[in-house]
């Protein structure tokens, strides 16, 4: 390990990691990124985020970008010969993370309880949709599902005002974030007093908080929060959409010189931000029609240089492709044995993944399970055993 390795917050640190989908595992991703040991404990079959999207091989752009450098270990939970491999290495681990239904880790003898009987400053994460306890704890759920639960399709409305998902599975990735800062603080509490502790991170409550202040408004305002400024909106352009946002007066000022409408800068309907925003359905009208005269670019070029914020409403191809994104190296190309070249995301404070780096890839099914083992004190022979009865599996 290189000096710079060993100086990444939680070098030395290892990993449980019983999660699937992309919330337990992007939370395990990011204590990855951040140095840990992470052992991806995987039933043979594989972790059924794998399986979210056009496979390549035995993973997808899911799985790829949400276990990047792990370890995988594919094992039996229901073999006891499989048990006992989990909990020797669970009962060791600094770091406990799952993503069962309530109660089934417990039935493994795999629960909090269980594992700080025998690691008292054990931090343990359980991931779930509704939580631990409640009457909705045993529901099924999706990010879709969470999205339509916790209120956030309401504020997401075509121009039908039809309720819609947003086409992503945003859910997850929050709830891995929040996961992640909840494990991580555990973790300093750990390293400054010395104490273990336990977790509940739910799809839900993940939703809820991060949609706190929409909730507040929705209370405050009877369920008719204020629009924060207008105009704001995406328009039509001749070849496709904008985005644009006069958050303050100027930038209303400056959008109606841009356009053409300075008799709107003085209009008594719309002089200041409280009548616009009462007046929308008249204003927005206006506003939208002056924009297919002009392609998308043209408009960019025109809001920017009159200090309008916009921006082109763009794809991921056109992102990728941006000079600015290029320029700050958001993005960095890594190589797939079965995908070939792909982009892959910076993650924001964590150095840049190279090329070929263990934090760089993700694992295939099984792939380091007898260097798992080896390192836990099994023999070769003891690990032939395991394999040969079922209770591991090992890469093709």
């Amino acid at each position: 390990m290189s000096e710079v390795e060993d100086q990444k917050p939680f070098s030395g640190i290892n990993v449980f990691d019983a999660t699937q989908g992309v919330a337990g595992p992007h939370c395990a991703m990011l204590l990855a990124q951040h140095g840990a040991n992470v052992i991806k404990v995987e039933p043979l079959e594989g972790d059924w985020g794998r399986t979210l999207g056009k496979l390549y091989g035995d993973q997808c752009a899911h799985s790829v970008a949400f276990n990047r450098g792990k370890r995988s270990l594919a094992l039996d939970l229901k073999n006891p010969q499989g048990l006992a491999v989990a909990h020797k290495l669970a009962y060791g681990a600094d770091i406990v993370l799952e993503s069962f239904r309530p109660g089934v880790m417990a039935r493994f003898g795999l629960d909090y309880a269980s594992v700080s009987q025998h690691r008292a400053d054990s931090v343990y994460l359980s991931v779930s949709g509704f939580g631990q306890s409640g009457p909705y704890n045993k529901l099924p759920v999706t990010d879709s599902v969470i999205q339509a639960f916790s209120g956030l399709m309401s504020i997401n409305r075509d121009e039908q005002g039809s309720p819609q998902r947003i086409g992503m599975i945003a859910i997850d990735v929050m709830t891995g974030l929040y996961a992640y800062q909840a494990v991580a603080s555990a973790m300093l509490k750990r390293f400054r007093f010395g104490t273990g502790q336990y977790i509940d991170c739910s799809l839900m409550q993940s939703a809820a908080a991060f949609q706190a202040a929409k909730i507040m408004e929705h209370h405050l305002e009877g369920g008719e929060p204020m629009v924060l400024y207008m105009p704001i909106g995406t328009m039509k352009t001749k070849d496709g959409h904008i985005n644009i946002t006069a958050m303050r007066e100027r930038h209303y000022v400056s959008l109606c010189e841009a356009l053409g409408l300075e008799e709107l800068i003085e209009d008594p309907r719309f002089d200041n931000r409280d009548k616009r925003v009462e007046r929308a359905d008249e204003l927005m009208p206006i506003i939208r029609a002056e924009f297919p005269k002009r392609t998308t670019a043209e408009w960019a070029e025109v809001l920017t240089a009159a200090g309008v914020m916009n921006a082109p409403v763009a794809n991921y191809s056109d992102y990728m492709a941006d000079a600015h994104v290029q320029a700050v190296d958001s993005l960095v190309t890594t190589t797939h044995a079965h995908m070939g070249a792909i982009p892959t995301a910076n993650i924001p404070g964590v150095t840049p993944v190279i090329d070929g780096s263990p934090l760089a890839l993700a694992p295939h099914l099984g792939q380091h399970s007898n260097a798992i083992l080896a390192e836990a004190g099994y023999s070769e022979a003891e690990i032939r055993a395991l394999v040969d009865a079922g209770a591991v599996g090992v890469a093709a």
